[in-house]
């Protein structure tokens, strides 16, 4: 146990090889970021300064804007200082704030999909029980019930994996504190805590998905079902900004799981 060495600090991979190109690629790390900062600020400042759109699925939508903002925080801005500065390095707090706020963000923006698709559902399925089924009290116990369940769950998958010292290498093959990247150099007795997490955690994440297929299978029934054309718009319409948000988690999730990993770290 003497000889064993304990890690604080991290060693990061860089996706550009020169340092002209990592330069390069702060830059554009800096442009998508502050593009991403500015679509959700406006997006947040117009639902509330336009009362046409204090309704319940906006103000969801407003939520859902302040969670894209703080996961893409939670990462591109220690990306950009590297990149920029050179550094490879990352502290051990830094990584465990990394990695508790991008499970932090991702649980509560599922949840915000499950509850958007109720509220859709409702919408559409039963628009005349819309207004007593839709209160704003549910609003608020489902925001709040949202971002605590979101808490809870980020906190214990972070103190589960940085419970004990990293002992075995302080090499993350990733830009960023990767989840399995951190895995991979955990201890055993951590490895096996967080599967069996990720094994209850798969299975919550199917029940949510499951939930909202049925959801969403139900209001395609009942739009197909609409003989109005007029009718028929105008509950595609509601339920278009539902669909392009989920449309486009599906899409991020998609990209960072089958994304290519790299096998070796520039060093």
């Amino acid at each position: 146990m003497d000889n064993l060495t304990v890690f604080t600090e991290f060693l990061l991979m860089d996706v550009a090889g020169s340092r002209e190109l990592q330069v390069l690629q702060g830059v554009l790390f800096l442009v998508i970021y502050l593009g991403a900062l500015t679509g959700n600020l406006v997006t947040v400042t117009l639902i509330v300064m336009d009362t046409r759109l204090h309704s319940p699925m906006y103000f969801f939508i407003s939520n859902v804007a302040l969670i894209d903002l703080g996961s893409i925080s939670a990462i591109v801005p220690k990306a950009i200082v590297n990149s920029l500065t050179g550094s490879k390095m990352i502290s051990l707090t830094e990584c465990a704030a990394q990695i508790f706020l991008f499970l932090f963000f991702a649980a509560v923006e599922i949840a915000f999909l499950v509850v958007m698709s109720y509220d859709c559902y409702v919408a559409i399925c039963h628009p005349l029980h819309y207004g007593l089924t839709i209160t704003p009290s549910l609003c608020s116990q489902a925001t709040a019930g949202s971002w605590s369940s979101g808490l809870v769950y980020s906190a214990m998958h972070t103190v589960c994996m940085f419970r004990l010292p990293f002992t075995r290498t302080n090499v993350i093959q990733q830009y960023f504190c990767d989840i399995p990247q951190i895995l991979r150099i955990s201890s055993s007795d951590v490895q096996s805590s967080e599967f069996v997490l990720i094994a209850v955690s798969v299975c919550l994440v199917s029940a949510c998905f499951a939930f909202m297929f049925m959801s969403y299978a139900n209001i395609f029934s009942s739009v197909v079902k609409i003989h109005s054309g007029e009718a028929r718009n105008k509950a595609i319409s509601t339920c278009t900004p539902q669909l392009a948000i989920l449309l486009l988690f599906l899409i991020s999730v998609t990209v960072a799981v089958l994304g290519p990993t790299a096998k070796k770290p520039s060093l």
